[in-house]
C-alpha cells in the first residue's frame, strides 16, 4: 500500500473501513506506546497532532512541561490484520513534538533522524538489516514460563519444530505490512527462531523492529503461547542477538566495496569499523541494556565477547560476511532484541561517521578462534573484552563524551540513569542460586 500524502491515508481508510486508528511511539528504552483514537479524530491527527502527557513516559519530560503532541509519519500507515471483526484497525508510527511544534529532542526517532541528517550531509546513507532471534515458550494458567514451545534446534522443521505454522503467519502478517521477507528458520536453542528481512534505510529498519516485534508477540498470544526477545532466558543454552548488518552507500554504490583493496573492502568501510570499535564498550548500554544482556556475551555461545573484526570469523565482534559489490556490508554481532532499534542503529552510525572522519584505521583483522585464545595469548594481542554486566557499559557511556554529544544529554543522561536504577534493582535481589548454594553450606 503506497502512502504518500494525507489524501491517501484518507483514501485509504475509506477503501478499508478503518474504525480506529492506533498512534504508536517509543519511550527511551524502546517499549512501544500506543493511543487509539476513532477515524473521526484522523483530520486533527493529520494536521494539529494528538496531545498526549509526556511525563507519564519513561525519560521524557518532567511534569510541569509535560505536554507532548504526537504527529503521525504517514509513511507508516498500515492495516492490521487482526481483531477485525470488532471493526478494521490501522496504525501509524509517530514523532513525538513539542507544544510549540519543535520536534523533541529525546524522541529516539528524532536522535535517529539527526545522524542520518549528518551521514547525509557527507555523502552518504546507512542501509541497515537487522536478524532478529526471539523464543516461543508455553503459557500456564496464562502466565509465561520458561518451557519451549518445541525442541527443535538449527534448521530443524516439523515434526520436532512445532513452530512452522506460527512462524509463516508471523511471515504473511509482515508481508501484509510491506515486509519484504528473506528467510525464516529454527535457531539454535529449544524454541528459538529466527525471521530475517531485507534491509533498509536506518530509520525505516528502526521502525521496522519495533513492527516486527509487535507483530510476533501478537501472533503468539493468538496461539496461546508466548513470545519474547529477552536476550536469555534459558541457562547454558544459547541467547537471542539482534546482529545488525551495516553498509553505506554514496552516490548509488556500495562505499565499503572496493574489488583493488585487501579483502575487497574500501578504506571507507575500515575506518567505519574503526568507529565502532572504539565507541563500541560505551554503545553496549543502548544496544544491551538490560542486566540478562551479559548473560548472552559469554564465551561459548557464539555471541561475541572479544573487541576485533575479521572476514567471515563468527568469533569477531564484527565480521564481512562473504557477499561483495553491492552486498558488502559488515555485520556488527553484540546488539540483542531487547534494545531500543533508534537509539541503538543513532549510536553506532554517530560511532562510525567519526571513524570516517579521523579516518581512523582499525586493527588488524583476525582470521582464528579467538575463543580458543587463553588470557595470556589475549593480553600479548592487544584484544579487549565487551563489558562483563551492565553496570561496566554504564561507565564506559558515563565517560564517553562524544555520544553524548551526538544523543544529547538528555537521552544520555536517561539512558544512564536506568541503567544504575536496573542495576541496583538487579544487585540487591537475592537469587535462587545464591540459596541453592550457600544456604546448607555456610
Amino acid at each position: 500500500m503506497k502512502i504518500n500524502n494525507k489524501e491517501d491515508v484518507i483514501k485509504a481508510i475509506e477503501t478499508h473501513n478503518v474504525k480506529f486508528i492506533r498512534l504508536q511511539f517509543t519511550d527511551i528504552q524502546g517499549t512501544v506506546k500506543d493511543v487509539e483514537i476513532p477515524v473521526t479524530q484522523i483530520e486533527k491527527a493529520l494536521t494539529a497532532g494528538i496531545s498526549f502527557d509526556g511525563s507519564s513516559i519513561e525519560g521524557m519530560v518532567r511534569i510541569q512541561e509535560s505536554d507532548m503532541v504526537l504527529r503521525p509519519d504517514i509513511r507508516t500507515f498500515a492495516i492490521l490484520p487482526w481483531g477485525r471483526n470488532k471493526g478494521v484497525v490501522a496504525r501509524m508510527i509517530c514523532d513525538v513534538h513539542l507544544p510549540d511544534g519543535r520536534p523533541f529532542e529525546a524522541d529516539p526517532r528524532y536522535v535517529l533522524r539527526k545522524v542520518m541528517k549528518e551521514a547525509e550531509e557527507m555523502g552518504f546513507q546507512l542501509n541497515v538489516g537487522p536478524e532478529l532471534e526471539f523464543f516461543l515458550f508455553a503459557k500456564e494458567n496464562g502466565k509465561a514460563t520458561t518451557i519451549p514451545n518445541d525442541y527443535g534446534r538449527y534448521f530443524e522443521f516439523a515434526p520436532t519444530d512445532l513452530a512452522e505454522d506460527i512462524r509463516r503467519e508471523i511471515v504473511l502478517t509482515l508481508t501484509d505490512l510491506d515486509f519484504d521477507i528473506e528467510a525464516s528458520h529454527h535457531e539454535c536453542a529449544f524454541g528459538q527462531h529466527e525471521i530475517d528481512f531485507k534491509y533498509g534505510d536506518a530509520l525505516t529498519t528502526a521502525d521496522n523492529v519495533v513492527t516486527f516485534k509487535y507483530v510476533t508477540r501478537t501472533i503468539a498470544k493468538i496461539h496461546g503461547i508466548h513470545a519474547t526477545f529477552m536476550p536469555k532466558p534459558i541457562f547454558n543454552d544459547s541467547g537471542s542477538g539482534m546482529h545488525v548488518n551495516l553498509s553505506l552507500s554514496k552516490d548509488g554504490k556500495n562505499a565499503f566495496y572496493d574489488p583493488d583493496k585487501d579483502m575487497q573492502i574500501s578504506d571507507i568501510a575500515r575506518y567505519f569499523i574503526a568507529g565502532v570499535m572504539e565507541h563500541i564498550k560505551a554503545i553496549c548500554c543502548i544496544a544491551n541494556p538490560l542486566v540478562n544482556s551479559y548473560k548472552r556475551i559469554v564465551p561459548g555461545y557464539e555471541a561475541p565477547v572479544y573487541i576485533t573484526w575479521s572476514g567471515a570469523n563468527r568469533s569477531s565482534l564484527i565480521r564481512i560476511p562473504t557477499p561483495r559489490g553491492n552486498s558488502t556490508r559488515t555485520e556488527l554481532r553484540s546488539p540483542d532484541p531487547s534494545c531500543n532499534p533508534y537509539l541503538t542503529f543513532a549510536s553506532i552510525l554517530a560511532a562510525g561517521l567519526e571513524g570516517i572522519r579521523q579516518q581512523k584505521m582499525p586493527a588488524k583483522s583476525v582470521d582464528y578462534n579467538i575463543f580458543e585464545l587463553t588470557k595470556e595469548e589475549l593480553k600479548e594481542r592487544g584484544i579487549e573484552t565487551l563489558p562483563g554486566t551492565l553496570n561496566e557499559s554504564a561507565d564506559h557511556l558515563e565517560k564517553d563524551t562524544f555520544l553524548r554529544e551526538k544523543l544529547g544529554a538528555h537521552v544520555h543522561d536517561n539512558i544512564l540513569r536506568l541503567a544504575r536504577a536496573e542495576w541496583d534493582a538487579y544487585r540487591v535481589q537475592v537469587h535462587d542460586w545464591e540459596i541453592e548454594r550457600y544456604l546448607n553450606t555456610v
